[in-house]
């Protein structure tokens, strides 16, 4: 074997051993152009082929690195909580960056000074003729001191009926992704949808606080007839009506409901707001509500310094336990109450009850009646349920 021959040999040998050094895997070359010369001789490759593989073989992992890097941005933008598990990185809502961006405009269109919106969330189902939808509204414009804060509600709408009629009502309109999920109908309680829905809300609301918006969130079938602002906590980050209050307002033992809140955009409860959303596992088949009395004494909340408050039923009744004086109400609540006719046949009837009263106050003469006339129907509306199916029922 001449001298030239050699040089090519080991000139082969330098390009396996950077082959090596780059993680590439092409053994079979070389185990075929070592095993003997005649095979030497066979698979013998000219420097400049060398040079090439050489270059490809950065270029490729140059090429699969890139590939690497920009799927991990993706991931990381498509969920507004980071690189979570895939399990907590689940979301109902999509948060495209067109998507936040349109929400942002929303908030921001509707907020007062201090960036405080008040949300609620509606479907096609609520927005009927003479419905929910128009109770809800009509508490505003009968109520003492409300009819302004419609300026600052945005409707978070469910489907594209709900949000053909918020524009047309010109309010101030969300319509969010739902990834092809189906909230047109009545979501009827613990049923699948039902969870879907508003395990979505505890979702996007993480979403507008990371966004550094206050908000006041109410169910549509919450009647506003008094400001609210008044009787609000200063100092608490979070706080919640009740389905039952027992006195203390610090007290975790207090039943909450989930239908009317008021939070403070900060640090604490943009946690407190993902702990609840992931705490859904832990508790499958459970609605946010339930969830929530699971995890209210939680080590974490303490650890996060969260301030939470639990909200007077004096002020903020409904008909698990009603506001009893008229003199202090300032919103009323359907829940304790399953179906949507039944909601609306008692809500209709406690409007008519504050129209009476407020007529009746300015009448120095007439005394205003002192408590409502109900609830009726929504009395008995849960008896036919499985007991699995009544813990909760506050939220309904």
């Amino acid at each position: 074997m001449d001298q030239t021959e050699y040089q090519k040999i080991e000139k082969e040998e330098d390009f396996y051993s950077e082959e090596q050094q780059l993680g590439m895997t092409i053994s079979e070359v070389a185990s075929d152009t070592t095993s003997s010369p005649d095979n030497i001789n066979k698979t013998t490759i000219s420097s400049g082929h060398h040079v090439f593989l050489r270059r490809l073989a950065k270029a490729t992992l140059l090429l699969f690195g890139g590939i690497v890097v920009f799927i991990l941005i993706l991931q990381n933008s498509s969920s507004p909580f980071g690189f979570l598990p895939t399990s907590s990185s689940f979301h109902l809502f999509s948060s495209t960056e067109k998507g936040s961006w349109v929400l942002n405009r929303v908030l921001k269109d509707a907020a007062m000074e201090d960036r405080t919106v008040i949300l609620t969330t509606l479907n096609e189902a609520w927005i009927e003729p003479n419905s929910m939808f128009d109770l809800f509204l009509e508490s505003f414009r009968i109520g003492n001191g409300t009819r302004r804060l419609l300026n600052h509600l945005v409707i978070i709408c469910m489907d594209q009926k709900a949000y053909a009629r918020c524009l047309a009502l010109n309010f101030h309109c969300y319509h969010p992704d739902s990834k092809g999920v189906n909230y047109t109908g009545e979501a009827l309680f613990m049923t699948k949808s039902y969870l879907e829905m508003m395990w979505a809300r505890i979702d996007l609301f993480a979403s507008i606080l990371e966004m550094g918006y206050n908000f006041v969130f109410t169910d549509t079938d919450i009647m506003w007839l008094r400001d609210p602002f008044q009787h609000f906590y200063l100092e608490a980050d979070f706080q919640i009506a009740c389905d039952q209050f027992f006195g203390n307002s610090y007290d975790v033992n207090n039943n909450p409901n989930g239908g009317f809140n008021f939070v403070k955009s900060n640090n604490r409860t943009i946690q407190f707001y993902k702990f609840w959303y992931r705490s859904r596992e832990a508790y499958p088949g459970k609605h946010d509500q339930d969830v929530l009395n699971m995890i209210k004494g939680d080590p974490l909340i303490t650890n996060i310094g969260l301030k939470m408050r639990f909200l007077d039923t004096a002020y903020f009744g409904g008909f698990c336990e009603p506001s009893r004086d008229l003199n202090k109400v300032c919103t009323m609540h359907a829940n304790c109450c399953v179906g949507l006719d039944k909601k609306v046949h008692d809500l209709r009837i406690l409007l008519e009850d504050w129209k009476k009263y407020m007529s009746l106050l300015s009448n120095m003469t007439a005394s205003p009646p002192s408590s409502w006339s109900v609830p009726q129907d929504c009395r008995t509306s849960f008896n036919h349920l499985p007991k699995n199916q009544t813990s909760g029922l506050g939220n309904r």
